[in-house]
């Protein structure tokens, strides 16, 4: 489509039987990038000439006939040079009776600025569409050498200074999905301040610090000789057992694995409940004798997907997938395409890479699950005795109003501080739940801000300074 068309044809022959018109019809119907060219119009038979076909009529063309007179075989005997030979031609067209009102548009001069007015008008439209052909074949090639990627060195310590590039590359582009350079460091701050506080909304205290289970728990504590003043053995155990339930989001919130194996554990105990229920039905296990309490709802406080661990290792995935190189950044600097990662051509150091990224988040989340835990067993270690020593000295705080109006009605008997005929009654082991719940509340709030920052420190922290630390080792020692 870009090629101009010259249909010669000699104006001693018919121009219907013409072979060029036929093959320049064959590939440019239209006739859009056809010229006519009639030669030898001063050998034609006298009284004979070609006026309609130069005027378009016997044959039509979308651009003009062109009639021209070359140089005889005389002529060129003779040596007649080209610009003595186009006077002649011009002196033909113009003292020619046929061909005089047309000499201004015949002849080979006349020819040669048409085809250069017509090129120049062809190439500015064209233009476009070889811009476009050629930006696509660059595109093409640039996806080739994305393929191919940069030459690769033949000698030791060239391959080893890339692998470690690589390392450095996907390192760096690690960092900058926590930092927020790239997307996905956000999701461990969601656990924070999403999944965490959830979860620690969900553990069930108030079940736990009911009026039987609380009765049970103050009573057993006792044992055979009762307490005199204050239970205080009976708040230890109540403490430290609610204190247990913050193990499962404070572990969930370092590892999804947990969640999922204490979900099996809540399959396993549902189970066990349901047959104790078909052989027990009148059993009644509002008060002491359901399940333990703790690992039933620590397997509940686990259902929610707060998983840290998780997030850092599909990060790993996605820097991996993202990695390239300095200089193969330099390489394509010039192209069209920017999008060599350049890790995908080692299958197997991209192997290496993650198998070595994963066993250090591996460490780091075993060493976070132990800090995450020994921040809660610290909590039920060693108890905050001002706060009981506040209460005390506001007693009726914590206290809804039904109690309030209780406590204040005189007591009838020497059991004021709490014993009755029932050993506690119900307004004493009220106060003991709620001044618990006021510390577990507490607690509650210093774990929220606590654990996050173990996660952080044991686990992103340490993935941003040393997650290929143990790999840089390994490669070094080779060979």
């Amino acid at each position: 489509p870009n090629c101009i068309i010259l249909a010669i044809s000699p104006a001693n022959q018919d121009i219907a039987t013409s072979d060029a018109i036929k093959l320049a019809r064959d590939v440019d119907p239209s006739g859009e990038r056809t010229f006519g060219v009639l030669t030898k119009l001063d050998l034609m038979d006298k009284g004979t000439n070609a006026v309609d076909v130069l005027e378009g009529r016997a044959y039509r063309l979308q651009q003009p006939w062109v009639g021209i007179v070359n140089r005889s075989q005389a002529d060129i005997n003779k040596n007649v040079d080209m610009i003595l030979a186009r006077r002649k031609e011009r002196e033909y067209f113009e003292t020619s009776p046929d061909y005089g009102h047309l000499a201004s548009r015949m002849g080979s001069e006349y020819l040669a600025k048409l085809l250069s007015e017509h090129l120049e008008l062809v190439i500015r439209q064209r233009i476009p569409s070889i811009i476009a052909l050629i930006n696509k074949t660059i595109d093409g090639l640039n996806a080739e050498l994305d393929r191919i990627g940069r030459p690769i060195a033949t000698d030791g310590g060239a391959q080893l200074y890339m692998i470690l590039e690589l390392c450095r590359a996907f390192d760096r582009v690690f960092k900058e999905h926590l930092d927020g350079g790239r997307p996905g460091g956000d999701r461990i701050f969601g656990v924070f301040d999403n999944q965490l506080p959830a979860a620690l909304k969900k553990l069930p205290f108030d079940r736990y610090l009911s009026l039987k289970n609380v009765q049970k728990v103050v009573t057993e504590a006792d044992g055979y000789q009762p307490h005199l003043i204050a239970p205080e053995q009976g708040y230890r155990r109540l403490i430290d057992g609610a204190i247990g339930y913050f193990k499962g989001p404070a572990e969930a919130s370092v590892d999804a694995g947990w969640q999922r194996k204490l979900q099996v554990e809540l399959i396993i105990i549902t189970v066990d409940i349901k047959k104790r229920i078909r052989l027990y039905p009148s059993e009644n296990f509002q008060g002491g004798k359901r399940p333990k309490p703790l690992r039933h709802e620590r397997a509940y406080a686990l259902a929610s997907s707060m998983k840290v661990h998780y997030v850092l290792k599909e990060l790993v995935r996605k820097s991996i997938a993202e990695t390239q190189s300095q200089q193969a950044v330099e390489f394509t600097r010039d192209l069209a395409s920017r999008s060599l990662h350049e890790l995908k051509r080692f299958p197997s150091l991209q192997t290496d890479i993650a198998t070595a990224a994963n066993e250090s988040l591996e460490k780091f989340r075993d060493e976070s699950r132990k800090t995450v835990l020994r921040l809660v067993e610290m909590e039920s270690s060693y108890l905050t005795a001002d706060f009981f020593r506040k209460l005390n000295a506001e007693p009726e705080k914590n206290l809804n109003p039904s109690d309030k109006k209780k406590n204040a009605e005189p007591a009838k008997n020497p059991n004021q501080s709490g014993h009755t005929g029932d050993r506690l009654n119900e307004s004493y082991l009220r106060r003991i739940g709620s001044n618990v719940n006021a510390y577990i509340a507490m607690v509650c709030d210093t774990l929220r801000n606590t654990i996050p920052k173990a996660v952080v420190y044991c686990q992103v922290k340490e993935a941003k300074r040393s997650l290929l630390t143990n790999f840089y080792a390994q490669v070094g020692s080779r060979e």
